[in-house]
């Protein structure tokens, strides 16, 4: 593991989606950057943002000037690598059998993931996670905005519905099967300690295991592999549960404009008063969208609504099953 040297006395930030499902935060992209910075026992501050609920800026790490967003190419666990700031995978980037792993993660089990939460599941996990905080109008139909959207992106129409259905799931129990294998009974996926690997699947572990509904497919092919259940619950025992130590991060929430629900007890601590810096000019504009987040939401829900009103409502599947979803 590497850090900058110059960057060690300085404090960093997580802002991330809140915390629901006992977890740090149940947001698919942000709980495996948590998990990241937690095994390389890396210091930091969790805040949660849920002004903008379909920001692709989200997570995101900031210290001082430095930011690192997590739409920049590779990730933010990438750009943290890059950057020498936190480094777990400087000795497997030539391993074979971990780039290989690496790569069926962030396709196969990161489509798989996709598809439960939007399209194979009954949609409340998404909603909470992402939505829970907005006005149900314009919650309910950001939703079912970005249900289209990710129809799109997996290549899912009317016609080949069921056999896309078929085949993501087909993907996920084989890179389940190779994933348990690699495992085995160590701690760890690879040389018996930790890397990006680890904390990029045992997010997607976590996630699947406790945000999905008890009826959810994807759930039902991880929990045929005991082995992968057993090493992501220790690792949620040590890396989380237990995180209420001095080591642990401190968390608050960056305030909306709605009343932020709490989170565990044990996930409620007051994080420290930091002393007032400049702000970069990406952070300036990054905030100052905020004041117009509702208005630019408002947009966009009605150019989705007058695209989309001549479109097969089969397409859309805007049918009476959405109206039975729960907005809690």
């Amino acid at each position: 593991m590497e850090h900058a040297g110059d960057r060690e006395s300085e404090e960093f930030t997580v802002v991330a989606r809140k915390p629901y499902f006992d977890l740090p935060t149940a947001c698919p992209l942000c709980l495996p950057l948590f998990i990241y910075l937690k095994l390389a026992h890396f210091p930091f501050r969790l805040s949660f943002n849920s002004i903008f609920p379909d920001s692709d800026q989200i997570p995101y790490v900031e210290s001082g000037t430095y930011v690192a967003y997590n739409n920049e190419n590779g990730g933010v666990i990438e750009r943290l690598k890059r950057d020498g700031i936190v480094d777990l995978d400087s000795e497997f980037h030539s391993v074979p059998d971990w780039v290989a792993m690496k790569a069926l993660i962030s396709s196969w089990l990161a489509d798989a993931m996709m598809y439960e939460l939007w399209v194979g599941s009954d949609g409340k996990s998404a909603y909470k996670i992402y939505y829970s905080d907005l006005s149900l109008p314009i919650g309910k139909v950001l939703f079912l905005k970005q249900v289209y959207s990710v129809k799109q992106r997996l290549g899912i129409t009317k016609d080949n519905a069921e056999q896309r259905e078929d085949e993501i799931y087909k993907r996920a129990k084989i890179a389940y099967g190779a994933l348990s294998t690699r495992l085995g009974d160590q701690n760890f996926l690879f040389d018996d300690r930790p890397s990006s690997l680890d904390a990029t699947f045992l997010g997607h572990v976590l996630v699947t295991l406790h945000a999905l509904p008890e009826t959810s497919v994807l759930r039902s092919k991880l929990l045929e592999h005991n082995n992968i259940v057993g090493y992501a619950e220790k690792l949620k025992m040590e890396l989380i549960e237990s995180s209420s130590s001095s080591s642990g991060p401190q968390i608050h929430s960056v305030p909306s404009s709605s009343t932020q629900k709490r989170g565990p007890s044990n996930w409620s601590s007051k994080p420290k008063s930091k002393p007032k810096r400049e702000k970069t000019e990406e952070e300036k504009t990054f905030k100052r969208r905020a004041k117009y987040f509702l208005a630019a939401q408002l947009v966009a829900v009605l150019l989705f609504l007058s695209v989309m009103g001549g479109s097969d409502a089969d397409d859309m599947e805007l049918d009476d099953e959405d109206e039975g979803i729960v907005y809690d």
